[in-house]
């Protein structure tokens, strides 16, 4: 059997599996019930790893063992196995959260506080800032932001950007304006994009704005963060921001944005 190295790579990152796991399992499939033997023939991996590679599939629920001499192996259905494995990353997921959130209450925790607030208090606050990278980051960043939104957040993106941060976002917006927290998003919208904005009735005040070709938030009106690409042009993983802690500099945008959205 020839071993299609793009379908390994594959099979490897989808299912968190080493080269000889991958290798084995991939056989197993192919063949359905084969001995340990049978397996490292068709897979080329060591004999002498072959079995522990199997136990591993085996815990993991992977494969079956059949009883009998000699011992033999069972594939499980793919989609069985992918439940299985949803089961296994939802469980380790809720186990590490709340290893997370106990920290909280450890002096251990107290300590990470008390460094940060040594630090912070030697920097000058219209001095701080950032680069960020990635999408996700990006979108934790403005998450991060907008908690500590006291009055007002002002939100320039596109039609994409609003069905991104209506999904995102929306739960944390919500409460802001349940705050009493000002909230405006301006962007260029099409009949979908109007649909969206929907979503956000009684908690922004949303504005088709065409034009602006930027993307960034803004807080309070010191603090900002910025994109630099146009997400058109750009993948998931390439998107790139500048967080600002500066309210001379966000002032400016804040007074370019209130001369775009008195027009």
């Amino acid at each position: 059997m020839i071993m299609n190295e793009t379908f390994l790579k594959r099979l490897r990152s989808s299912f968190d599996l080493n080269e000889y796991e991958a290798k084995i399992w991939m056989a197993l499939l192919s063949k359905g019930i084969a001995t340990a033997g049978e397996l490292a023939d068709i897979s080329s991996v060591p004999r002498s790893r072959s079995y522990d590679v199997l136990e591993s599939l085996e815990k993991r629920g992977f494969i079956l063992m059949k009883l009998g001499k000699p011992i033999k192996y069972i594939a499980v259905e793919p989609e069985e196995v992918i439940s299985r494995v949803e089961k296994s990353v939802v469980t380790k997921a809720d186990l590490k959260i709340n290893a997370i959130n106990k920290l909280k209450d450890t002096e251990f925790f107290d300590e990470l506080n008390l460094l940060f607030k040594n630090g912070i208090d030697h920097i000058d606050p219209s001095t701080i800032s950032g680069s960020i990278k990635g999408r996700r980051n990006l979108y934790d960043q403005m998450e991060a932001m907008l908690k500590g939104a006291k009055s007002s957040v002002v939100i320039s993106t596109t039609e994409k950007g609003l069905t991104r941060k209506v999904d995102s976002l929306k739960y944390v917006l919500k409460k802001l304006a349940g705050n009493g927290v000002k909230i405006r998003i301006a962007a260029p919208l099409t009949e979908e994009g109007k649909s969206v904005a929907k979503d956000l009735k009684g908690i922004a005040n949303v504005k088709d704005i065409k034009g602006m070709d930027s993307r960034f938030v803004l807080v309070d009106n010191d603090n900002l963060l910025f994109m630099l690409t146009d997400d058109e042009k750009i993948i998931d993983k390439n998107d790139v921001g500048v967080w600002v802690n500066s309210p001379f500099f966000a002032g400016t945008l804040s007074n370019l944005f209130e001369h775009a959205w008195g027009k």
